[in-house]
């Protein structure tokens, strides 16, 4: 079996210590209420339903992988060069999704999940397929790592079609530690396990050890029937007052995607020591009962929140999170029969992160909640919404956006006619951002252009993937007039004298473009009026486009105004009068400066 890592998502992941009716040994008082365990262990998923996923790999370096396999039910992808992959309408359960991650040189990664609706979006972190040592065939031999877990040999190995193995064998081992921050980041799937009866369980891990081997060939490699290693982890100081005797051993299905339990070690120290017969992710947990709990979470006027951070604790069993899609939505399993602490934050730091608060509970079936969050004074809801063409003009129907904010990023999916839309919450003291735009069928995306919110709704107008075009001009008239330059654009950025105008500075963006075999000619002006005004005027055609500060009748940023050989980035929405009419207007410029 092979072992398998994950980064985590947007779904509750808990670390449980156990069950208020189950006992330590698995089993059941007289008098208490026996569980209803189905005949197959996968009837606990629900129907079948087709869900959207959107996903980061990176490697333990938070580097992006590209060239990785994912797999969803039928469904593959391939990792583009920034890591992300999307399967749209993968078929998965209601309550539960598998998505897998291969690449060569990384042991195989995994995450599983409870879907919601929307994007479902993932990160897998994977882990590197280097050995830490070679051992032979026919030799009884013990490899450790630096913390004192090991893992003995009796130099039996079989190929993974059941023949004997002769030869030398690495060794490939990782130890994951629950107090390491990068633990959640790394395990496979997520801690969901049938126990030895085939019921549901949530997991408290103590510790994880990920065993693969492989042959001198590079073939995968597995103990021989009957035979034994015994495998040796260590638990944290901060643990051991909860570390039972005895804990239960499971190991990761890869084929399945959740835990499976399978005997048990002993504490002896700081150590947990147990028997296995084959090798995969092993894992030392306490089982505990859980159901799915979905949190959606709203402002005050109904719109659902994205990129919210949102945390469930349990006083007995600790604490774990996730993040809200473009739904407000957040899905995952919670301990049953318990009262949780809800607790919301705003992933980037404001004057506040925390933002609600409340107790919830207790659960004794599947559940979903609703959530208002009030309103802040330094914390303020923002919509960023725009249009994705691809180089021909045409909408990108299969991309992504990323938007960074603060030291935070954020990922969305475009829609078929290549719309996209951001809702999430941004500080008052902060009101920049950034947009880069990736056509994943074509393998192009746009530059990292910079803009500023004009609250509550930021429309940054046509972005375009082009990765061969440095620079374009675009700007939508009306309903369906787009206008777009890639070629010999000329910006230059002159100081005027003050006259009787009082204009500072003048940018002037000169090019021309046919669209429907007709010849657009623009010559636009961006003039600063002192002190704090400034407009974008067409003289090709005498129409007033944009401006901000006094008596402004739209809305013109200037984010990026870079030196000669750097680019200017200005986004404007306004009115554009023509023989047709006066016609609401929004666009993008990015541009080189020529002087």
């Amino acid at each position: 079996m092979k072992s398998s890592t994950i980064i985590f998502s947007f779904l509750f992941t808990f670390l449980l210590v156990f069950s208020s009716c189950q006992h330590d040994d698995g089993s059941f008082r007289d008098g208490e209420q026996q569980e209803n365990i189905p005949d197959t262990f996968s009837q606990y998923f629900g129907n079948t339903i087709n869900r959207d996923f959107l996903g980061t790999v990176v490697n333990k370096n938070n580097l992006p992988l590209q060239g990785v396999t994912i797999t969803i039910g039928n469904e593959t992808a391939q990792t583009d060069s920034n890591g992300v992959f999307i399967i749209k309408d993968a078929e998965v359960n209601e309550r539960f999704g598998y998505i897998k991650a291969e690449k060569a040189g990384y042991i195989h990664g995994s995450r599983s999940v409870v879907p919601s609706e929307g994007t479902n979006k993932v990160e897998i972190m994977l882990l590197e397929a280097t050995p830490i040592a070679t051992i032979s065939s026919g030799t009884a031999e013990t490899v450790s790592l630096s913390n004192g877990s090991s893992v003995s040999f009796d130099g039996n190995f079989v190929k993974e079609d059941g023949s004997d193995y002769e030869g030398s064998v690495n060794v490939i081992m990782h130890h994951l530690d629950p107090v390491d921050q990068d633990m959640p980041m790394q395990m496979p799937g997520m801690l969901y396990a049938e126990n030895e009866d085939g019921a549901e369980r949530m997991l408290q891990t103590l510790g994880m050890l990920a065993v693969e081997l492989r042959g001198s060939g590079g073939e995968e490699l597995n103990l021989a029937e009957g035979s034994i290693s015994e495998i040796k982890m260590p638990v944290d100081a901060s643990l051991m007052g909860i570390a039972p005797a005895t804990i239960p051993l499971w190991y990761f299905d890869e084929a399945n995607g959740y835990w499976k339990e399978e005997g048990e070690a002993t504490l002896q120290g700081n150590m947990y020591v147990g028997s296995v017969s084959h090798f995969s992710f092993w894992n030392c947990d306490i089982p505990a009962e859980a159901i799915t709990l979905c949190v959606t979470v709203t402002d005050e006027s109904g719109n659902a929140i994205n990129n919210l951070s949102v945390n469930i604790t349990s006083l007995t069993f600790g604490t774990r999170g996730g993040n809200t899609n473009e739904n407000g939505e957040v899905c995952g399993f919670v301990p049953s029969g318990e009262t949780l602490e809800l607790n919301i934050y705003v992933q980037y730091s404001c004057d506040t992160s925390l933002l609600y608060s409340e107790m919830i509970g207790p659960f004794n079936a599947d559940s979903s909640i609703s959530v208002i969050v009030p309103n802040h004074p330094v914390i303020s809801f923002e919509t960023i919404r725009g249009n994705f063409l691809n180089c021909d003009g045409n909408p990108v129907s299969n991309g992504y956006i990323q938007l960074t904010y603060g030291n935070q990023s954020y990922t969305e999916i475009v829609n078929e006619e290549g719309d996209f839309e951001f809702q999430f919450l941004s500080c008052s003291t902060n009101d920049a951002f950034g947009i880069t735009g990736t056509d994943y069928d074509n393998l192009t995306e746009t530059d990292h252009l910079n803009f500023f919110f004009t609250s509550p709704v930021t429309d940054i107008g046509t972005i375009m993937a082009c990765n061969s075009v440095e620079e374009f001009v675009q700007y939508v008239i009306g309903d369906n007039i787009t206008v777009i330059d890639f070629d010999n654009i000329n910006a230059t950025f002159t100081e005027i004298p003050n006259n009787i105008y009082p204009i500072t500075h003048m940018l002037s963006i000169n090019g021309s473009t046919n669209v429907d075999n007709i010849n657009h000619n623009y010559n636009l002006k961006v003039w600063a009026h002192a002190p704090d005004f400034i407009g974008l005027y067409n003289t090709d055609d005498t129409s007033f486009i944009a401006s901000s500060g006094v008596a402004s009748i739209g809305i013109l940023s200037i984010n990026t105004l870079g030196e000669v050989g750097e680019y200017i980035d200005i986004s404007f929405s306004g009115f554009h009068s023509s023989q047709n009419g006066v016609l609401p207007v929004h666009g993008t410029i990015h541009v080189l400066r020529d002087e």
